[in-house]
C-alpha cells in the first residue's frame, strides 16, 4: 500500500515532485483513475474537462480514466496504477463516494498496490477521522458518521498555517489520533 497525500497535489511545484519522485515510473506512463470532486457534475464528468487537467499536469490522454460516479460499478477492477483525488469540500467528497458505493473498491485498489494520490480532501478522506475537518469545511452533506477510510491510522491538518497551529496542538493534546499538519508544500507518503 502506498499513499502520497498532500495538501496541494499537482497544484504545487513542491509536491508535485514529491509526487514524481514516489512514483515507480514516468507520469506519462501512469494509467490513473481520476476521482472528480464534489462539485462535478455529470455533464463535466463527461467532458474533456478532467482529461484537459491531467494532460497539463504530465499525464498521457489514453492513461486517463475520470471515474463517473453514477455509474461508478463500471469504474471497479480496471487495470490502473493510480487512483487519484484532488480536493473539493471534504464531507461532500465523502459522501458522494459513500452514496456511490466507491469506497469499498478504493480500499480494494490501494490494498491491492494501486498507487494512491490524494489532496487536501482526498487526503483527509483516507485517515482515521474527519471530524476536526469541521472547523475548515462546512458539513454541506450533512453526514453523521466520520470515520474516514482509514488507511492513515491518524488525522491530517491540511493547508496548516500559523492560523492553524492551535488547534492542531489541541489535536495533538486530545491524544485520541496521531496528527500530522501539511502545509501547502508539504507531502507525506505512507508505504505499508
Amino acid at each position: 500500500m502506498k499513499l502520497i497525500l498532500s495538501s496541494c497535489d499537482f497544484k504545487n511545484e513542491k509536491s508535485k515532485k514529491f509526487i514524481l519522485n514516489n512514483i515507480p515510473k514516468p507520469l506519462n506512463e501512469i494509467k490513473v483513475l481520476f476521482m472528480p470532486d464534489d462539485c462535478a457534475s455529470k455533464k463535466e464528468i463527461l467532458s474533456n474537462k478532467f482529461y484537459d487537467r491531467l494532460v497539463s499536469y504530465g499525464f498521457k490522454r489514453e492513461n486517463i480514466t475520470v471515474l463517473n460516479y453514477y455509474d461508478a460499478d463500471s469504474f471497479k477492477n480496471l487495470d490502473i496504477d493510480m487512483l487519484y483525488l484532488s480536493g473539493g469540500n471534504t464531507f461532500s467528497v465523502l459522501h458522494r463516494i459513500r452514496k456511490h458505493g466507491f469506497q469499498t473498491a478504493m480500499i480494494d485498489y490501494i490494498k491491492n498496490g494501486v498507487i494512491y494520490v490524494g489532496g487536501s480532501a482526498g487526503a483527509h478522506i483516507v485517515s482515521a477521522n474527519l471530524e476536526h475537518v469541521l472547523k475548515y469545511d462546512q458539513n454541506t452533506a450533512q453526514i453523521t458518521d466520520f470515520s474516514g477510510l482509514n488507511l492513515f491510522d491518524g488525522i491530517l491538518v491540511c493547508h496548516f498555517t500559523n492560523e492553524r497551529q492551535a488547534h492542531f496542538e489541541a489535536l495533538k493534546a486530545e491524544g485520541k489520533y496521531k496528527v500530522a499538519a501539511l502545509t501547502n508544500d508539504d507531502s507525506l507518503l505512507i508505504e505499508k
